[in-house]
């Protein structure tokens, strides 16, 4: 593209504010029947549903399973919200103010358009015109002045064009004017210019956060139009300017382009899932971003015909969230921080049922609204199963999305283990609360992520019992930065000291740290995973030679953790097992070789075998007691130039007695047998230097 057109589309909000208000092309609306979900597609239809589709949503509202989405639309106070729009909306506030509006906007349009009810119009139409008072409807700037929009102009363009495709002729011309006019020269150009700067980060001049914006937390966004490429942020742009690209072909002069740019887009971020279906950034992110990919992909099908609903793996994809799930039991947890202002760590109300495994920042629970629309379009029974039985549904999407009455098939046996293609392990013995769920942090870097590689995450009987912990905090300028490091998972140190991390200047970025996994074995019963990230601790002491850890799961209460650590210079070498602790209710103890995390309803026994003289002792996370008390077991090594650490772990309902399984070390390797809680164990780990231990059953 030559530097004319470039200018041209930094100035594209310039050019675009003289254009005359164009009336709506093939919006539809109670008063205007389109054509049937089931049609063919075309410009008539809605971008998410036609009004054939209306009983059908309002007869999903009403099903238990969408009580969150209904309770988000009925149970709104509007006599408040109409006071935060008219009275306390601050202009100069994205991060909480122009999220609460546009969200009111989306909500309310689709509350009207289902219910018909006028106080939702009214508060849709008052949140509309709330949004057009923004100056810029995001918080980031490219060369000092030009928006860019990463979430918030993207969620806005999504949510305005929503509302003028389901209110129709009940948003007043002049208003419907107005906000086409801010999609046209604000929200759109902002998708394009941060789409634009993710395709060409050499033309980039410069990304900032806007001065006049009271964004408490500053970071530098030199290299972001590098790193955000690989990241959710591209995906929110992508599909903000694909729907105005929609709404706008055939009556503005850069639709086509808009359309282009979020197809190659879309295409373009297609290959940050792996084949299998995998994502990196975790499973909260995973649900906003597939989402979004499948909004634009059901706006593009409905209204072109043009079907990129086989971009990804979808069906893969939901396979990878249910492997994810980690239900427990117990009760919801709530954070006393939450009605505190936004501070950069994030605030979790802890429901168990939704528990997932949460590797980086993916929180406490996972949003599968997407399942349904994967399970109608590629006729998956498992997927609707997904939809129906595995975490939440969250959006309103989930109200058009959700098929009730569908066929539905619950995961077998040969989901139990699963290996993905970004090297993440998860081990079970099913998806029920009182079930077993290892999960194992080995692979590559990823935006959100934390310095976790080879830390474990273990549940049973209904509880968590080795925690990686949620909050971490987004700023390093905040305690709960400490959260993000290794310290802070079931992982292993060396003289204190993790694996390489960033220093958080840039945001929650990626790191340099690697692992692998070398070895991966199934049997009846069993699972033997080995993860080398010798790599990842050699960034920050290059004396490291070799770590690596084995683990082991005898299915359903032992699991075996095999550590190996070689050195240069000799070091010693620390185990921490993290506890959860959000309720307080957690315990944790040891004695010699022997540690236990006690839980309400489970506990872990853990006995630690060395050559070395073990030691173990419990310890707190260095943080604010008012913000958290993180507990944990430690097994340490004395310094030396070679470790091997082999964990027995027990797991029981509470009360428990430790596992009667003894480990002995022989010549080639270890034997470990016993009993516990009436089951026969029997196993030998094989090792020798240079080749991952091999498990023998």
């Amino acid at each position: 593209m030559n530097s004319t057109t470039r200018r041209h589309f930094l100035q594209t909000g310039v050019a675009l504010s003289a254009l005359a208000p164009l009336s709506r092309l093939g919006a539809t609306s109670p008063s205007s029947p389109p054509a049937s979900s089931s049609g063919a597609s075309g410009a008539g239809r809605g971008l998410l549903f036609d009004r054939s589709d209306l009983p059908r949503i309002r007869e999903n509202l009403e099903h238990p399973r969408l009580a969150e989405v209904r309770a988000m639309l009925r149970n709104a106070d509007l006599a408040a919200e109409t006071r935060f729009l008219t009275t306390e909306l601050r202009l100069t506030n994205h991060v909480t103010d122009f999220m609460r509006c546009w969200r009111l906007v989306q909500n309310s349009a689709f509350a009207y358009a289902v219910w018909g009810e006028a106080p939702q119009r009214d508060l849709c139409l008052l949140a509309i015109r709330r949004l057009c008072d923004y100056k810029r409807w995001d918080y980031f700037l490219e060369g000092g002045s030009l928006t860019i929009g990463l979430q918030r102009a993207p969620e806005a363009t999504i949510a305005t064009v929503y509302a003028l495709d389901w209110l129709g002729d009940a948003i007043p011309s002049d208003l419907r004017a107005r906000v086409e006019q801010r999609i046209q020269d604000e929200g759109a150009p902002a998708c394009y210019r941060t789409l634009y700067g993710l395709k060409y980060p050499d033309r980039v001049r410069g990304w900032s956060i806007d001065p006049e914006d009271d964004m408490k937390f500053r970071f530098d966004l030199s290299r972001w139009p590098l790193i955000l490429n690989s990241t959710n942020l591209k995906v929110i742009p992508t599909c903000g300017l694909g729907l105005a690209g929609l709404w706008f072909q055939g009556r503005h002069p850069q639709a086509e382009r808009w359309l282009e740019m979020a197809r190659q887009s879309a295409q373009a971020f297609a290959v940050m899932y792996g084949k299998d279906g995998s994502y990196d950034e975790g499973i909260g992110y995973w649900g906003y971003t597939t989402s979004h990919l499948a909004i634009l992909a059901e706006a593009l099908h409905r209204r072109l015909g043009v079907d990129d609903r086989g971009l990804i793996n979808y069906p893969g994809t939901v396979r990878h969230a249910l492997a994810m799930a980690m239900p427990c039991a117990g009760e919801v947890i709530k954070d006393p921080n939450m009605d505190k202002a936004y501070n950069a760590t994030p605030k979790i109300n802890y429901a168990p049922t939704q528990d997932v495994v949460n590797f980086g920042d993916a929180g406490s629970g996972m949003d599968v609204t997407v399942a349904g629309w994967v399970g109608r379009n590629a006729n998956d029974p498992l997927c609707h199963y997904v939809s129906h039985e595995i975490g939440g549904l969250k959006q309103l999407q989930a109200a058009v999305w959700f098929w009730p009455q569908t066929k539905t098939a619950p995961p077998g046996p040969a989901l139990h283990d699963v290996r993905m293609s970004n090297d993440w392990v998860v081990s079970r013995t099913g998806w029920s609360p009182e079930d077993t769920v290892m999960a194992l942090r080995s692979g590559g870097p990823a935006n959100h992520e934390h310095a976790d590689r080879n830390s474990v995450i273990l549940k049973a009987h209904g509880e968590r019992l080795f925690h990686d912990p949620f909050r971490a905090a987004y700023s390093p300028t905040l305690p709960h930065w400490l959260l993000r490091q290794t310290e802070a998972h079931t992982a292993v140190l060396i003289d204190g000291k993790g694996h390489q991390y960033h220093d958080g200047r840039e945001g929650t970025n990626s790191s340099f740290a690697e692992a692998r996994v070398t070895a991966y074995a199934t049997g009846q019963q069993w699972m033997c995973v080995t993860s080398d990230a010798t790599d990842a601790y050699a960034l920050v002491l290059p004396d490291v030679r070799h770590v690596e850890r084995t683990v082991v799961v005898l299915k359903p209460d032992v699991v075996l953790l095999l550590d190996r650590v070689q050195l240069e210079k000799a070091r010693s070498v620390q185990l921490r097992f993290q506890a959860f602790n959000d309720d307080g209710r957690a315990q944790v103890t040891a004695s010699e070789t022997r540690f236990a995390i006690q839980r309400p309803l489970a506990v872990a026994h853990g006995v630690a075998y060395s050559s070395a003289p073990l030691r173990t002792e419990t310890a707190r996370l260095a943080l604010p007691e008012a913000d958290g008390v993180f507990p944990y077991a430690q097994v340490s090594s004395p310094s030396a130039t070679r470790h091997e650490i082999l964990t027995v772990v027990s797991t029981g309902p509470s009360g428990s007695a430790p596992g009667g399984l003894v480990a002995v070390r022989e010549a080639d390797g270890w034997s470990i047998r016993g009993e516990h809680r009436g089951r026969r164990y029997t196993a030998r780990l094989r090792v020798a230097d240079g080749t991952a231990p091999q498990f023998v059953a």
